[in-house]
């Protein structure tokens, strides 16, 4: 029997219900699919029920690869890698429907790895059906003027749609988390805010939101050196908060950055 590793974040869904339910999000017959930490296998098994074209599983863990190879054999791929280290791009000429139960651990970085990523007018992913930790889907989904507004909502709305699905309670876990958890579905955005360099947006993110109690005045003098006319153009109040801009003007913030540096 498999027992799950605290070490790798391990908590299976076995839950039926929320299983059935994450496959019916969208239409994955005749789709290529991508699971992201799929165990042993208990949302795989719903997701070949569907009648996908292709089915590919990335799991870290070399026991759970071997299991989900020898029961699943032919049928599903399977990449025994660190997500983190997979060039997802590479993956497949064919855009994936992707579905995830994130380790807590490394669930943010996973997000930011993908979207910083992105092709800038090409998409490897038709949807993400994601599960999170409650409170980082809260901050996922948060909109501005919110405590819990900050880098990763403003990262993630740049080029996605989101929808929260639902909340789903730890006892539909084994083990059994602390936490509750909540599934996201996010879409690529026909329409964005060009940024030459994302990187730029996640710098301009983390110098505003690393004092995020204090004044915008201290954050803005640092990256446009006290050009207060950037401000006047976008209309920033450098009194208020760095939780009080809201998504455009961050993109906006950002589109002035990479000008002044030609």
């Amino acid at each position: 029997m498999i027992k799950a590793k605290k070490s790798l974040g391990q908590n299976f869904l076995i839950d039926q219900n929320i299983l059935k339910k994450i496959v019916n999000i969208t239409e994955i017959k005749n789709k290529n699919i991508l699971e992201v930490g799929p165990g042993t296998g208990n949302l795989t098994s719903h997701i070949l029920s569907k009648e996908p074209k292709k089915v590919l599983v990335i799991e870290k863990d070399e026991d759970l690869a071997i299991k989900l190879s020898n029961n699943f054999g032919d049928k599903i791929k399977v990449i025994n890698k660190d997500i983190l280290s997979v060039n997802e791009k590479k993956l497949d000429n064919d855009k994936f429907v992707v579905f995830g139960n994130l380790p807590y651990n490394i669930s943010t970085e996973i997000l930011s790895k993908w979207i910083l990523n992105l092709d800038k007018n090409k998409f490897w992913f038709s949807c993400l059906i994601l599960m999170f930790q409650k409170e980082v889907a809260d901050r996922i989904i948060s909109k501005s003027n919110s405590s819990k507004y900050g880098r990763l909502s403003i990262l993630s709305n740049w080029r996605l749609n989101i929808k929260k699905i639902c909340d789903i309670k730890s006892t539909s876990f084994l083990p059994k988390p602390r936490v509750n958890s909540s599934l996201i579905y996010f879409q690529p955005k026909q329409y964005f805010f060009n940024i030459n360099n994302p990187k730029n947006l996640e710098k301009i993110t983390r110098i505003f939101f690393n004092q995020r109690r204090k004044m915008l005045k201290k954050p803005f003098n640092q990256v446009f050196n006290g050009n207060i006319e950037i401000a006047k153009k976008l209309n920033i109040d450098l009194c208020s908060r760095p939780q009080n801009l809201d998504f455009e003007t961050y993109y906006k913030l950002v589109n002035e950055y990479e000008s002044l540096r030609g």
